[in-house]
């Protein structure tokens, strides 16, 4: 076979176009699926490793720390050292820690591994879109991105199913073990058929990457999480209070790192921009409600109703369908209605969801509790993840707009940590809750509510903080990135991947 074609040359209906769209759908694919099966196999990890409920807690937040900590330093390591490389090293990385979350003798080597998961997603997620973006040619953009996702949206639809599937049959270290021939196809074919691309020259590739600004960012989540989940066993005892305020200093420290350097990581200017902070701060309420929900919904129902791992998984598809068939015509409608309204309207038709949520008990019938309770979730995350997202990239001049989307992606991420941290413990969960039926009932009662609550707040800040033209570009500005825009409108189901990079410096082919 010939060699790759130049960077921003392949178009998208040629057979290396073909293999370049299949390379990033199977590493973002890895990625989609873990983020779906592990919370299903859940109960049965706790089972097996005879864990209470922060191993659980920790099984989840451990990849979610490393993973929202390193995204942003992953997606520049990839502008820097070459796209394809770094992409290639995450999904090997990811896959060899999935093989060790497998093998793991006992809980602390799985909450070890799911961190190192979390590091090998930093590197690839980025890198998925990116290899899109800087490798097809930029007419093909959109449909490539839009294919990606949508094809990403079959994965995490899937993937309640497979993981219920696998717990339920092999057991649940085979969820980890999914991972291993996924990633022996995508990279023999990322290495064969994708061409190298890398940010040249500029600024930017005569400093340094922001690696003492990730560091502090990461210790401060992890010191702020490790004290959220320890509180129910230490209660306000030095062993919570001294990580607790470590991480608190930790997190001020992190940020005068960034405020003081010449190229952060995570540049505090584009916060002075008030629309973004504002999206971004929807994004936070959003996400966190969301994480909680799904990290508790699926022990619910296989710990309170009686089902197993599958029907669990399967309960659950309603909302992923309705997101993966309706998510383009919600990015239109909110395109035509402004941002403000739809960022309103769904949290609160999410935050009914929920609430409708606490009629799931024992002997709760799924047709008459679950599915009702689904279908009006679903139907506010149709009306509002496209247009946060949409809204998110609008805030900002183009050029800045896959910073802006990694940003985005680590505050929901980093989000969704502390909520799947903090809500057992504000909800009353006791350590071994989740083994009571009775007792796990009664503490998911009090969590929904919560969980609804941040969603009103969501609400709220959207409502009195988004502009109702904030999609609609300044007259003789430069039109947003479709293909961008494209990407963000079709996610299909939380957390998002957004994980774009600052894109591409590489000069593109002249025009027709």
């Amino acid at each position: 076979m010939s060699e790759p074609s130049a960077p921003g040359a392949v178009r998208l209906a040629s057979a290396q176009g073909r293999w370049v769209l299949l390379t990033a759908v199977l590493g973002s694919g890895m990625a989609l699926l873990d983020g779906t099966v592990v919370n299903v196999a859940l109960p049965r990890i706790g089972e097996d490793l005879n864990a209470d409920l922060a191993v659980l807690q920790w099984t989840v937040t451990a990849y979610l720390l490393t993973l929202s900590s390193l995204i942003l330093l992953g997606g520049a390591l990839g502008d820097r050292f070459g796209r394809r490389r770094v992409f290639v090293i995450g999904v090997v990385w990811f896959a060899t820690a999935s093989l060790l979350c497998g093998l793991a003798p006992h809980a602390w080597v799985l909450i070890a591994a799911r961190a190192l998961q979390g590091v090998g997603g930093a590197l690839l997620t980025p890198g998925s879109l990116a290899l899109i973006q800087a490798v097809l040619h930029p007419d093909d953009r959109a449909r490539g991105v839009g294919a990606w996702s949508g094809l990403g949206g079959v994965a995490a639809a899937v993937g309640p199913f497979i993981g219920g599937w696998l717990v339920d049959g092999a057991g649940w270290r085979w969820v980890f073990f999914l991972n291993v021939p996924l990633a022996a196809v995508c990279v023999p074919v990322a290495l064969r058929h994708v061409p190298e691309t890398r940010e040249r020259g500029g600024a930017r590739g005569r400093r340094g990457f922001d690696v003492l600004g990730a560091v502090l960012g990461a210790l401060a989540l992890a010191g702020v999480t490790y004290a959220l989940i320890a509180a129910p066993n230490g209660g306000a005892g030095l062993g919570v209070l001294l990580p607790a305020v470590a991480g608190v200093l930790l997190g001020v420290l992190f940020v005068q790192v960034e405020r003081r350097r010449a190229d952060p990581m995570l540049p505090p200017a584009i916060f002075r921009i008030r629309q973004f902070s504002a999206v971004n701060a929807v994004t936070v309420c959003v996400y966190a409600a969301f994480s909680g929900f799904f990290f508790l919904s699926v022990l619910q129902l296989q710990v309170v109703v009686g089902y197993s791992a599958l029907q669990a998984g399967t309960a659950l598809l309603p909302t992923t369908v309705l997101m993966l068939l309706l998510s383009a015509r919600s990015g239109e409608l909110g395109q035509r209605t402004g941002p403000r309204l739809p960022l309103t309207v769904g949290p609160l038709l999410c935050a009914a969801g929920l609430l409708l949520m606490m009629r799931v008990g024992r002997g709760a019938s799924y047709f008459a509790d679950v599915l009702p309770a689904l279908v009006v979730l679903g139907a506010g995350m149709v009306t509002l993840v496209a247009p946060l997202t949409a809204t998110v990239l609008a805030s900002v001049d183009v050029n800045r707009a896959g910073l802006a989307s990694g940003i985005n992606n680590a505050a929901a991420r980093a989000a969704g940590l502390m909520a799947v941290a903090a809500l057992p413990l504000l909800a009353g969960f006791g350590p071994e809750a989740y083994r009571s039926p009775d007792a796990f009932a009664a503490a998911f009662l009090r969590a929904m509510p919560l969980c609804a609550g941040v969603l009103v707040a969501g609400a709220l800040i959207a409502w009195l903080t988004v502009r109702t033209d904030a999609l609609r570009p300044e007259p003789g500005a430069e039109e947003p990135c479709h293909a961008k825009t494209t990407y963000h409108c079709g996610v299909t189901a939380p957390p998002l991947d957004p994980g774009e990079t600052r894109q591409e410096t590489e000069p593109r082919p002249p025009d027709r």
